[in-house]
């Protein structure tokens, strides 16, 4: 495998087609890299063939989203405890054996399950607006927990879920020039698909699952230590930069930077987040 060549697979784990991109000699360090909500591995596109260089570059998609199979929900159960599950099982299946996992939005709760399962397997985390810590929820999560609390009281997670909402979390707080359009069209197209809103709010309402975890995860940081490089936006509407600082608390050796820049540091500064990757080795 050469390393700027970047291999579309698709994979059978749990009875479902998982898509992923791959790049990078098997015999670099492996590198996870987990997406955010209602998107998929496209998000990488702009920082998978510099990375390659120096790890084993492996994006997949999770269930319901992106190029992998969308099952009904009767089939497959679209709870981020089952989602971590199932690209647990990819890791196997593929031979990823010990690597290091970038945990950005839905990724965080994915690959901290992970990699409380299997601290040996976890080199080193990098995080993008990947939160473990009540403090790093922005004041737009109230509208979510009256929605948890009572489906009736809030319009929270349609307009999340929304094509303006989309656009939304992508330009907002950052110069929109920075910000091509080719990413948020795919995410547009993806939860546009028959029976993906339903999916993407079954996963969204059990997102508050994820909360009640947050000790969970921080007593693996907390005993295991990783090495950490955290690299969020200071405008992120989602994740504020308290969360990215919270984690100096368990890991005291954490490497933490705030930006001028949004949610989707991947799209506006994807140089800057190279940077702090390779900061993990």
């Amino acid at each position: 495998m050469s390393n700027n060549q970047v291999y579309y697979r698709t994979i059978e784990v749990d009875s479902v087609n998982v898509f992923y991109r791959e790049a990078g000699a098997t015999s670099l360090p492996g590198l996870l890299l987990l997406h955010g909500h209602a998107s998929a591995s496209h998000t990488f596109r702009n920082i998978i063939p510099e990375l390659s260089k120096s790890f084993r570059v492996v994006a997949p998609d999770y269930p319901g989203f992106g190029n992998s199979d969308m099952p009904d929900p009767e089939q497959y159960v679209y709870t981020f405890a089952n989602i971590a599950s199932t690209i647990d099982k990819f890791t196997e299946q593929i031979g990823l054996k010990t690597f290091f996992l970038y945990i950005f939005d839905y990724g965080a709760p994915i690959g901290l399950t992970i990699a409380a399962k299997h601290p040996g397997r976890i080199a080193g985390i990098f995080s993008q607006s990947g939160n473990a810590y009540e403090e790093g929820l922005s004041p737009a999560f109230a509208g979510l927990r009256e929605w948890w609390a009572d489906a009736s009281k809030t319009d929270a997670p349609n307009h999340i879920l929304s094509l303006d909402g989309v656009d939304w979390a992508y330009k907002l707080g950052v110069e929109p020039s920075l910000v091509g359009p080719d990413a948020a069209a795919l995410d547009k197209y993806y939860i546009s698909r028959t029976g993906a809103h339903d999916i993407q709010m079954r996963i969204l309402r059990d997102y508050e699952t994820n909360l009640s975890l947050y000790p969970e995860w921080q007593a693996y940081l907390r005993k295991h230590k990783p090495k950490l490089v955290a690299l969020w936006g200071k405008n992120d509407p989602f994740f504020i930069p308290p969360g990215a600082e919270a984690f100096k608390r368990d890991v005291p050796d954490a490497d933490v930077s705030i930006i001028d820049a949004c949610h989707f540091l991947n799209e506006s500064h994807p140089q800057e987040v190279i940077k702090a990757i390779k900061k993990l080795l």
